[in-house]
């Protein structure tokens, strides 16, 4: 039995205080007031786009049956995670800049990092799976049908948001056990992972390495996938007579191909670089890109070049309003 016990128990709670935080503070993109009025109403055009775009997608996909394919469906899953990411990150900085408060509690952080873990890791693995699906349509098409069958499909697509929800619960049972010692300011406009364990005073070795093997095989897994997929469909299109064969099967690929390398782009160049070669500036530019911009580009990749798409939208659009989906 100790001596002082009071002395003891102080410092342990003195050390308990210092390591807990009830909030963090998210320094956002400025801290200027006449460049928040603008970053917030164009955040907000750009989240309203985002959202719109992608919804008209999904209803454009649900109302036309020539959509009914596996690569519509895959798409229709991609549009409907691309809502939800950019819907983990957007409104949070613009109530920020409404209220001026740039408070996050403590729990909402780590609730934040979960989704924005979770839907980050469903886009990288529905891209490979509509990599796959692509390859069997073009090099396989006698087969197609009879793999690609709505039973696979289903199965994909909820292999896809089990196997990215795993990763991100992972991660955020791992951030729990962190300490921060006060360290509340948090130099990014959400709770980025890796943001936020830099910030941390403990020892944060195993959540770098659960980052570098769980979070690099969610990312390289589907990007090898996308690679191996895209190199056969390039060599069977070269083996295709006629020029216009050609353009037909690569124009179905052009859309994903512009989507790929938008998302991997700048997630290699913000988790794959070494942190010694870019500031936390560029780290923000790029999180900006693939959290808010190219969510919102999307629905136009898809639509601009793909006309059954755009027959589609129109049928939605100029439909009466008694028709029901």
């Amino acid at each position: 039995m100790s001596l002082f016990p009071h002395v003891f128990t102080n410092r342990t709670m003195e050390q308990k205080n210092q390591s807990e935080v009830s909030e963090f503070i998210l320094l956002g993109l400025s801290s200027k007031p006449e460049q928040e009025r603008l970053l917030f109403f164009l955040f907000m055009l750009m989240y309203l786009t985002t959202v719109l775009g992608n919804l008209l997608i999904i209803l454009a996909i649900r109302i036309d049956s020539r959509l009914h394919t596996p690569m519509y469906f895959f798409l229709s899953n991609l549009s409907l995670g691309d809502i939800c990411f950019t819907t983990t990150t957007i409104p949070k900085m613009l109530v920020n800049y409404i209220s001026g408060n740039k408070e996050i509690l403590y729990i909402s952080c780590l609730a934040q990092a979960f989704f924005f873990s979770w839907f980050a890791g469903l886009d990288s693995i529905l891209l490979g799976s509509m990599a796959y699906d692509r390859y069997m349509a073009i090099c396989a098409p006698l087969h197609y049908t009879m793999i690609m069958t709505p039973r696979l499909c289903v199965l994909l697509v909820a292999v896809c948001w089990y196997w990215a929800c795993a990763n991100a619960l992972t991660h955020t049972v791992l951030l729990t056990q962190l300490s921060f010692c006060g360290h509340k300011e948090i130099p990014h406009f959400f709770c980025d992972l890796g943001v936020v364990i830099r910030i941390a005073c403990s020892d944060t070795f195993i959540n770098d390495l659960v980052i570098y093997t769980m979070g690099g095989l969610i990312a390289i897994i589907p990007f090898m996938g996308i690679l191996i997929s895209y190199f056969h469909i390039f060599v069977a299109v070269l083996k295709i007579p006629s020029a216009y064969g050609k353009w037909k099967a690569f124009s179905t690929c052009g859309s994903h191909l512009t989507v790929v390398c938008l998302f991997y782009g700048t997630i290699i160049t913000v988790y794959f670089n070494p942190t010694s070669t870019h500031t936390v500036q560029q780290d923000i530019a790029s999180a900006v890109m693939y959290t808010a911009v190219t969510p919102m580009l999307n629905p136009f990749i898809y639509s601009l070049r793909n006309n059954d798409i755009k027959g589609a939208l129109k049928m939605l659009l100029l439909r009466k309003p008694g028709f029901s989906l």
